[in-house]
Formats: structure tokens, C-alpha cells, sequence
């Protein structure tokens, strides 16, 4: 029987690199690169990217708010690297029945 890989954290968000590629750092260390649906064409991949662009200040609003929760709730009882996932899990539960997986 075959093993199922544990999920990993995102350590950040997901931003572009330089070649417009969307990609996120793990908790594991390792770069993890969102990728599309094969099915998507390159005309609606481009239109993805630039309604992804669109939203750049506002990522950056919320990730700001997110910076000053961190700060304002760790301490010597909640490290910051705790207050991370637990903001992440939190939101993600949250969040996640408002935008069901799948279309």
C-alpha cells in the first residue's frame, strides 16, 4: 500500500519570480512552484497571471496584517514560527468552506 505524503505548510506566500513563475517556500525548506490544470491554455494561463498581478498591493496589505498578528500575538508561551501555522490553519479553516475545492 502506498504511503500519502503529509501536506506541507507554506513559510509564505505565494509571490512571481522573476520569470513570472507563481511558487511558494515550504516549511520543509524546499520551493514549491503552483502550477495550472494541463488543461489550461496559454491564453487563460496569461489571464490568470495578470488577474494574479492585479491583486499584488492588496497580497501585500494582508500580508502586512498578517506580519503585525504574528508580532502582536507571540511571545514566551507562542513562538513565531507557531503563530505562523497556526494563523495559516485558522484562516484555511476558516475560509476553506466558502471555496469549495473544484469548480
Amino acid at each position: 500500500m502506498e504511503e500519502e505524503e503529509a501536506p506541507v505548510t507554506p513559510l509564505a506566500a505565494p509571490s512571481l519570480d522573476d520569470q513570472g513563475v507563481l511558487s511558494y517556500a515550504g516549511t520543509d525548506g524546499r520551493r514549491y512552484v503552483v502550477g495550472f490544470p494541463p488543461e489550461i491554455d496559454e491564453a487563460r494561463m496569461e489571464q490568470v497571471m495578470t488577474t494574479l498581478s492585479g491583486g499584488g498591493d492588496l497580497f501585500l496589505q494582508i500580508e502586512a496584517f498578517c506580519d503585525r498578528w504574528i508580532q502582536q500575538v507571540s511571545g514566551p508561551d507562542l513562538n513565531q514560527h507557531d503563530a505562523l501555522v497556526l494563523l495559516l490553519t485558522t484562516l484555511e479553516t476558516a475560509l476553506e468552506d466558502r471555496y469549495p475545492d473544484g469548480d
